[in-house]
């Protein structure tokens, strides 16, 4: 079985191998170049671990061991250069540089030192087998023990810990999912290498547990693929269209319930009634979702003569009570201006101190970013406790006042 989960391996990393040399080649990068050698790595490291060749090269050779010693150098520059790319994604180029630089003299040294506890074993009378069968022979140990704790535990702890914190922060949909499977990936390797301790162990106590190189080789081929899937992900991710469309259908979806309030107060907006009904918009749900990105933005438009500056005011103040700060606070402050719009367009009252006339916030990165900053606007109009304490504070402002004005005249 470890032959045919090996093969696999091997023909996966190559092929994923070809794929980020073509990334590098085209748009060459500190990160990209990082991850061409880890996957490279990979490639020829599963290649050497498959037991029929292993066996050829070392009995080619003389030398026993030998295919597996180059493997697992290969696994440790694997995860040296997976936590190099993420040092270079998560950190500026110097700091990245500097904490590279350390990670690799730690790794190499430990390397040297595997290299050397081989070399020590060629000299037996009787030679042994870099494996947990062989653990009671305290060569054999501590090359395992360096294997599993600098090439394994060290750099997948770091490498899930890197990927779920970027994961948290980065809004760009695909790379946040890529970042979390490298994490299930990386911690599918730490299962590897407590498998390989927990036999350790067992040997080291007189028993005689069978099975391991089965469950080795099913936790290499799980963990593999995954951080291979994980890693590049972000670069095939948005060619794939149906998470596309479940992307879109959210957003569809989060921003209904503000969409409903300002069609409810402003009927004029709603262009295409038809969308109402799920089966129609869900026809054609690019058209049905620019159609409701409009309408709301129409919608703030033709409330600005009933935002009022204080609501602004109060609501930042809240957000800042709460803790919210960045794109989070901005999103409660323009939900609120927008509760309290409908509210003062629904009483009549225009406002005193009239909001500042500049345009609603427009993000950088073109038609996505404006689904993502209004879903986020949304869903503080329908959960932030900011907005509904804003109204509450607020509701002196639009308690009295004259009788109501058509939307887009400012002027009683």
């Amino acid at each position: 079985m470890d032959t045919v989960l090996y093969g696999l391996c091997a023909g996966a990393g190559w092929a994923t191998f070809a794929y980020a040399l073509r990334l590098l080649r085209r748009h060459p990068t500190p990160a990209r170049r990082a991850l061409c050698i880890a996957f490279g790595a990979f490639a020829i490291g599963v290649t050497l671990a498959i037991p029929p060749l292993a066996t050829g090269i070392e009995t080619g050779l003389g030398l026993p061991n030998l295919a597996k010693v180059l493997a697992h150098g290969c696994a440790m520059t694997i995860a040296a250069s997976a936590e190099h790319m993420l040092l270079y994604l998560a950190l500026p180029a110097a700091q990245a540089a500097t904490r590279t630089r350390r990670w690799v003299w730690i790794t190499a040294g430990a390397y040297l030192v595997m290299v050397a506890l081989y070399a020590h074993t060629l000299g037996y009378d009787q030679p042994v087998q870099l494996t947990v069968e062989y653990a009671t022979d305290p060569a054999v140990s501590a090359y395992l023990l360096i294997l599993m704790v600098a090439g394994f535990f060290a750099y997948c702890i770091e490498i899930a810990r890197l990927c779920w914190k970027f994961a948290r922060i980065c809004d760009r949909p695909w790379l946040r999912r890529g970042l979390r499977i490298t994490a299930a990936g990386a911690a599918v390797a730490m299962l590897y290498s407590t498998n390989k301790v927990i036999y350790l162990v067992a040997y080291w106590s007189g028993l005689q547990p069978t099975g391991e190189r089965e469950i080795a080789a099913v936790l290499v081929t799980i963990g593999a693929l995954l951080m291979m899937i994980g890693l590049t992900m972000p670069a095939w991710g948005p060619l794939i269209p149906l998470p596309r469309c479940w992307d879109h259908l959210r957003a569809y979806r989060r921003l209904g319930p503000l969409w409903h309030d300002l069609t409810a107060a402003l009927p004029e907006l709603e262009l295409d009634p038809q969308l109402r009904r799920p089966l129609v918009a869900l026809r054609d749900l690019d058209y049905a979702l620019t159609r409701r990105v409009a309408e709301i933005r129409d919608g703030r438009l033709a409330l600005r003569p009933f935002l009022d500056a204080r609501v602004t005011q109060v609501a930042g103040a809240l957000a800042e009570q709460a803790g919210l700060a960045g794109d989070d606070r901005l999103a409660a402050i323009e939900a609120a201006q927008l509760a309290f719009g409908r509210r003062a367009h629904r009483a009549g009252v225009t406002a005193t101190q009239p909001h500042p006339a500049e345009a609603p916030p427009r993000p950088a990165d073109g038609y996505a970013g404006e689904i993502t900053w209004l879903t986020r606007v949304a869903t503080a109009y329908h959960q932030s406790p900011v907005v509904a304490a804003t109204l509450d504070v607020t509701e002196h402002l639009t308690a009295t006042g004259p009788r109501p004005q058509p939307v887009g005249d400012p002027h009683p």
